[in-house]
């Protein structure tokens, strides 16, 4: 993402959702049928929201016929790591930032961090723990 990510709105995260979820170019009908499980909506508005997510760099677009099918253009996981990254190089004290952070995990995502950081320093990590 060229731009820094804002927190999407209720009716965007539903919308993403559905596109990450399936993870193949999808219609405005398509998210349109799966929305109207949970809610009415129209059709138009379905077509506004992909527009601007389009706008602000979340999803591609190619022509079909008359209309267009959208896709990701990262995943659910790049984005929330984007989100987070941008909070914190937004901090004026990055080390109290991660600590006041790290307050706020529950155990399993206390263990989730923990996985992440072993995972991101590589198999010789794993074989000399206190490599850290």
């Amino acid at each position: 993402m060229l731009k820094p990510p804002r927190p999407l709105g209720e009716l965007e995260d539903a919308v993403m959702t559905r596109v990450w979820k399936w993870n193949r170019p999808v219609t405005v009908r398509e998210v349109l049928e799966d929305l109207e499980q949970e809610r009415p909506i129209a059709y138009t508005t379905v077509m506004t929201v992909l527009g601007n997510l389009h706008q602000k760099g979340l999803v591609r677009r190619q022509p079909e016929g008359r209309a267009y099918r959208y896709e990701a253009v990262s995943t659910r996981a790049a984005y929330a790591a984007a989100l987070m990254n941008d909070a914190w190089s937004q901090s004026d004290n990055p080390a109290a930032a991660l600590i006041a952070f790290f307050g706020m995990l529950s155990e399993e995502q206390r263990q989730a961090l923990s996985d992440a950081i072993r995972i991101a320093h590589g198999p010789e990590a794993a074989e000399n723990p206190k490599a850290h």
